[in-house]
């Protein structure tokens, strides 16, 4: 497939070719016939994406702090990669989708292959795109007209709030494509509009479509026009559909309205309000949220999850529904709307048009290549490459920021040879592939582990895919080495264990067959080598303190998800239950532990309790694993106490001793967690055929964390 691509660092656009999406649960693939260039949203991108650091930072002042906390507690370098890393992300554009679809999920009932739909899907002729975010295309609607349907439903929404009634008069500021279409979704109600712009050409159709006009350009004055459109009534309601930093929209809005008016922001404006422009006249202010209810729910849009039409009638599916009707019944006329048509191939003029005239509109993208050319699972990278004989080659499933950013580098650098490097989307598998210098971009795993010369992969996947692919892995022959946690629950990690049995047809730990490593780094980072190492000469018990400052999480997050993520504790914390146990050097035998409980919902607060281990040898430890810190206090502070002498470890930058002879402090200019010592551990591993972590030990580990997290939970 092809896709659209920004470069977040210089704001360039490309096309790019990448392998065609898996298709997941809940979701549609999507062969594109035709997309629409969203000229407000992507021309703010590519500004945005052109404008300095500087620039970037003044827009962006709420991220400035959050580099500022992270500078005063992992080091300006280590913030510094992090943040180049992040603008070194492709931003994939469009959100205005129109295609047939090629193949739906099993779980789907709905649709079917074959139907014409339209969804948020991206510029790419191929998308996957989950149901919810798609609608069936009446016979009657045109691909040109439908594919105005997302964009226009987030007008739509803005009416919704509004609540127009018959005979109400309306503004609209701002005669974008949104406003335009704000204007004839509001005439369709049979409000009377007032249109107010600078931009002579874009009133000229908002007049075409039935309503007055105002241009302060030309001498307009907005209130006074505003005050006799009402009959001095005052307006009914304004729906702000601008993109402007200034105040004034909000403002004039409020000195527009009547008593008990409505205010409706659909677009991006400054907020600093005047209380008394509101409070005299009871005016009702609401921010409109895109396309409607659904939006950002991950119950909805990705696990598919409808709202019940007799609670929540008007969803965002429902609402591309009622947009499209509207089209099909003559109600609405995008006809004017479209400004000009590229090629989907000819990217760089259409974004020309799009940036060099402000005046653009309705930008659609015409796509035309085969379906054959567009469905290819697997791309090349590199066109001549050979493989070293009995090297570690590797296979990677994921390519997120994290596994983009250090491991696919740190196992590179440890002596890795890349093979292929499978992703869901495709996308990443691309950009981080080709920046790696891996022979192929894929979407399909099977392909992977059926090829000969891969012997080891690297899963770095959302957590509730890692025990499949570590069993599909195993049962195939490869190395495995799974981004933590092993398994999110008991079920799957005894199958592990089973699978890993079954391969290696010897006891557990044998040498031979298949060798399985968990991505526990910390334990290799320099300060706790030296730790283990002082610990190892001393004949004692050890008492231990690990505490986490691991930042809040929404609830809705995938990681908070049992299902998903398995919880923070399983899909975190385990790092540090693993850590305890390298440091003490002995079998976990007791677990307690103890979350914090909300006073009004009596909720269990996974991610803020404190567990305890109690080791064979007698030492104990306590991991205190918080979300509600400070983000500007250290990440993680590790301390052992054990036979007159103490050991503090500050956020992996300074080591101190107390009372070891020989031995006060070990600092670092930059954070070091380990994760390039992992993967080196690990590479090496195979050359010699000695894991880096007993298996057995990885297994103790993630029963002890399942365990641990059950006793939090069951409070």
């Amino acid at each position: 497939m092809k896709q659209i691509l920004q470069d977040m660092a210089s704001g360039e656009t490309s096309i790019i070719e990448a392998p065609a999406p898996v298709l997941s649960n809940n979701s549609l693939k999507i062969l594109t016939n035709v997309s629409l260039i969203s000229a407000g949203t992507e021309r703010m991108l590519v500004g945005f994406g052109k404008a300095s650091y500087i620039d970037k930072a003044r827009q962006q002042p709420e991220k400035v702090k959050m580099v500022l906390d992270k500078v005063a507690t992992d080091g300006l370098i280590t913030t510094f990669d992090a943040v180049k890393s992040k603008l070194a992300q492709p931003l994939p554009l469009g959100y205005s989708n129109v295609g047939v679809i090629q193949e739906v999920s099993p779980d789907v009932s709905d649709f079917k292959v074959g139907d014409r739909v339209v969804s948020n899907g991206a510029h790419a002729d191929v998308v996957a795109v989950k149901k919810n975010l798609c609608a069936r295309i009446p016979d009657e609607v045109d691909d040109e007209s439908a594919v105005f349907t997302v964009v226009g439903s987030i007008g739509l929404q803005g009416v919704r709030l509004a609540q127009p009634s018959l005979g109400e008069s309306f503004v609209v500021i701002g005669t974008g494509l949104i406003g335009l279409l704000t204007i004839q979704l509001l005439r369709a109600n049979g409000c009377r509009v007032l249109a107010i712009d600078f931009d002579k050409g874009k009133l000229s159709l908002a007049a075409q479509f039935g309503a007055e006009i105002c241009n302060p350009a030309s001498g307009g004055d907005p209130l006074s026009h505003a005050a006799s459109f009402s009959r001095d009534r005052g307006v009914d309601g304004v729906i702000i559909t601008a993109s402007t930093q200034s105040n004034d929209p909000v403002k004039q809005a409020a000195q527009m309205c009547r008593k008990r008016g409505r205010i409706i922001l659909v677009g991006v404006v400054g907020l600093d309000l005047d209380r008394r422009d509101f409070y005299e006249k009871e005016i009702s202010f609401q921010v409109s949220c895109s396309y409607g209810p659904g939006r950002y729910d991950t119950s909805y849009e990705e696990d598919g999850n409808d709202y019940p039409v007799g609670y929540v009638r008007w969803t965002e599916q429902r609402n591309f529904e009622a947009f499209l009707d509207m089209l099909a019944a003559g109600a609405i006329d995008v006809e004017p709307l479209i400004s000009s048509r590229f090629d989907f191939t000819n990217t760089s003029e259409a974004y020309e048009e799009l940036t060099s005239n402000g005046s653009a509109l309705g930008i659609l993208l015409d796509y035309d290549s085969a379906s054959s050319e567009r469905l290819s699972r697997s791309v090349k990278l590199v066109k001549n490459y050979e493989f070293s004989a009995g090297k570690p080659i590797l296979g990677f499933i994921g390519a997120g920021n994290y596994a983009s950013r250090i491991l696919i580098p740190a196992f590179e650098k440890a002596g890795g040879e890349l093979h292929t490097l499978v992703t869901a989307n495709g996308i990443n598998s691309i950009v981080h592939g080709k920046k790696a210098g891996f022979l192929y971009g894929s979407t399909d795993v099977e392909a992977m582990l059926e090829t000969p010369k891969i012997n080891t992969v690297v899963i770095a996947t959302q957590h509730n895919s890692h025990a499949k692919y570590v069993m599909d892995s195993l049962n195939s022959g490869k190395n495995v080495w799974v981004e933590k946690p092993l398994a999110i629950d008991r079920d799957s990690l005894s199958s592990i264990e089973t699978v890993y049995k079954n391969v290696h047809e010897q006891p557990i730990n044998s040498k031979t067959g298949p060798q399985l490593m968990v991505g526990f780094n910390r334990r290799f980072s320099p300060q706790i080598q030296k730790m283990h190492g002082l610990l190892s000469r001393v004949d004692a018990p050890k008492s231990l303190i690990i505490t986490v400052n691991a930042g809040f999480i929404p609830k809705e997050h995938w990681t908070q998800d049992p299902l998903k993520g398995g919880g923070r504790i399983i899909g975190e914390c385990c790092h540090f239950i693993d850590l305890m146990r390298f440091l003490v050097g002995a079998k976990i035998v007791s677990i307690s532990g103890r979350s914090m409980v909300s006073n009004s919902s009596r909720q269990v607060m996974e991610d803020r309790s404190s567990i305890t281990l109690g080791f064979e040898d007698g030492s104990f430890g306590t991991i205190f694993y918080l979300a509600n810190g400070a983000t500007n206090f250290p990440k993680e502070r590790v301390e052992v106490f054990t036979n007159g002498k103490v050991l503090q470890l500050d956020n992996f930058r300074k080591l101190k001793g107390f009372g070891w002879k020989g031995f006060k402090k070990m600092n670092l200019w930059t954070q070091d967690k380990g994760q390039n010592a992992c993967a080196e551990a690990f590479i090496e591993a195979l050359k010699t055929g000695v894991p880096c972590i007993p298996v057995d030990e990885i297994f103790e580990v993630a029963h002890a964390t399942i365990e641990a997290s059950d006793i939090l939970l069951s409070q």
